[in-house]
């Protein structure tokens, strides 16, 4: 039995012995005949718990067993590894404290019955972690292709590699990829010598030469000045041409041509082969690109409906793992963090909050303060997030900022009570976006307090709440950036006068 539910089973017997009272003392046992946990002599515990399992099968509830050392109260249970026991043995001194079986019962139907909701519970949460498991190992993969789109474009990076391959390879003056369609047009050059024009032999390239290429949805070779095609499709260009249709299913939306100057040799068979193979190639790559793009789209719809099966059970909180992600990013930038840091804020600001989806309704929705026992289900939600995210193997290096981002710098905060540097970067980061956007956001009882609000709370509990170094940067990214709260909506004490 893992660390975790052994501490799971000795929460739930600490309530099973408070039920029963002083008068007996208590166990929790498996079918298997292994003693999970005991509060009394493990010896008498230990018999009784081999009578209940030698006892036939009976109902839901508590029963009466007899042992060779007197008189067991049981109720079967089921435990987070399979059937068990609740057990229950007067003490031999239990007279002065009283016996009542009508409260022993009612305990451990109690205890059994929220047992079986931890269960189902977290049979759920293994569903949906193998579901997010899925999910975000396609959703990293396009993430990462993304981060890198945002320093290069790789798709015309990779015509632009095709292309000089091509060029080079065919000895061409010029290797042009052209979708007129989308005014798009990619080169490479091998010049054997200057093209004075080439601009305009490329815008060339998109008009006749294109629509007679669709049209006869064949390769073009030009290699005499005198060929009686030339006139109409490539007019005043004394180049050689060969040009290539690249295809899209049955569609010829781009072309690929290569130019060369007349002194040089003419394309031949074997080049026209080549460019055909290239142009396949290409065909390839558009495809690859659109179905990154397809793709791209999909996880972010997918990402989009995670985040809204969180939000859906709160109408007034949604967009905060938005809002909150958007904060902790830029924070981020401001902070220079390395890049697998970045991406590791990215993924634990956008899902911290997704352990909030075992949290009822009632405690997670309710307007008025919340009991003692209410506000302990909201502060579960950080470990049901790790729970959830630590099925994910690309989630590793985010699971500490959405497990400890609600720990405190003074020590005082959960799930862990970490003070200071020992509460991991990513969670003070995200600590700072979190509370900067629960007092600005309105709820059911309260409407959104103002950026200058927001900032006096803040400093009050700087170095006691918030990371007082992270804290000073966020407010200076604030005053420095007043468009990013505007985008956000937030309110300042200015707009209210």
């Amino acid at each position: 039995m893992t660390d975790t539910r052994a501490a799971d089973l000795a929460r739930y017997g600490r309530w099973l012995k408070r039920g029963v009272g002083e008068a007996f003392s208590a166990a929790i046992g498996t079918a298997a005949g292994d003693l999970l946990w005991a509060d009394g002599d493990p010896a008498p515990l230990g018999e009784a718990l081999a009578a209940c399992n030698a006892a036939p099968p009976g109902g839901d509830g508590m029963r009466r067993l007899k042992t060779g050392l007197g008189v067991t109260y049981a109720s079967p249970a089921l435990l987070p590894d399979g059937p068990g026991w609740l057990i229950a043995v007067p003490r031999d001194d239990a007279a002065p404290f009283g016996i009542d079986l009508d409260t022993v019962a009612e305990t451990m139907a109690d205890v059994a019955a929220t047992l079986a909701d931890r269960n189902s519970l977290g049979a759920e949460m293994d569903v949906l972690a193998a579901e997010l498991a899925e999910r975000y190992e396609e959703l990293h993969l396009f993430y990462d292709i993304d981060r890198h789109l945002t320093k290069q474009d790789l798709g015309a990076e990779v015509l632009q590699d095709l292309l000089k391959s091509c060029a080079e390879q065919l000895n061409a003056d010029v290797a042009c990829f052209v979708r007129p369609a989308e005014n798009l047009t990619v080169s490479a050059t091998n010049l054997s010598k200057p093209i004075h024009n080439l601009d305009l032999v490329l815008v060339e390239m998109r008009g006749d030469l294109f629509r007679f290429v669709s049209s006869s949805r064949a390769t073009v070779v030009l290699n005499d000045m005198k060929d009686s095609r030339r006139p109409y499709i490539f007019t005043d260009m004394p180049y050689k041409v060969l040009a290539c249709p690249v295809f899209q299913g049955l569609e010829m939306p781009a072309m690929l041509t290569l130019l060369n100057h007349q002194e040089k040799p003419d394309f031949t068979n074997s080049d026209r082969r080549l460019g055909e193979v290239m142009a396949h190639q290409i065909s390839n790559v558009m495809h690859m690109g659109e179905m990154f793009a397809e793709m791209r789209r999909f996880t972010e719809q997918m990402a989009a409906a995670l985040i809204e099966a969180v939000e859906a059970k709160d109408p007034y909180t949604r967009g905060h793992s938005e809002r909150v992600h958007l904060l902790s990013m830029r924070l981020g930038q401001a902070l220079r963090l390395r890049t697998e840091e970045m991406e590791n804020l990215h993924w634990g600001s956008l899902l911290h909050d997704v352990g909030k989806i075992g949290i009822p309704d009632a405690v997670l929705c309710k307007p008025g303060r919340l009991t003692n026992d209410e506000y302990t289900f909201i502060k579960v939600h950080p470990e049901r997030s790790y729970e959830i995210l630590r099925h994910v193997d690309r989630l590793k290096g985010a699971l500490a900022g959405a497990r400890h981002h609600q720990e405190k710098f003074d020590g005082t905060g959960y799930p862990h009570g970490l003070r200071g540097s020992d509460i991991p970067l990513l969670a003070r980061i995200i600590a700072v976006a979190d509370t900067y956007d629960s007092i600005t956001s309105s709820r059911a009882y309260r409407a959104g307090s103002t950026h200058e609000a927001a900032e006096r709370e803040m400093r009050r509990v700087s170095g006691t709440q918030l990371d007082p170094e992270l804290l000073d940067i966020f407010l200076r990214l604030c005053d420095d950036e007043p468009a990013m709260l505007l985008k956000m909506g937030i309110r300042r004490e200015c707009d209210d006068h």
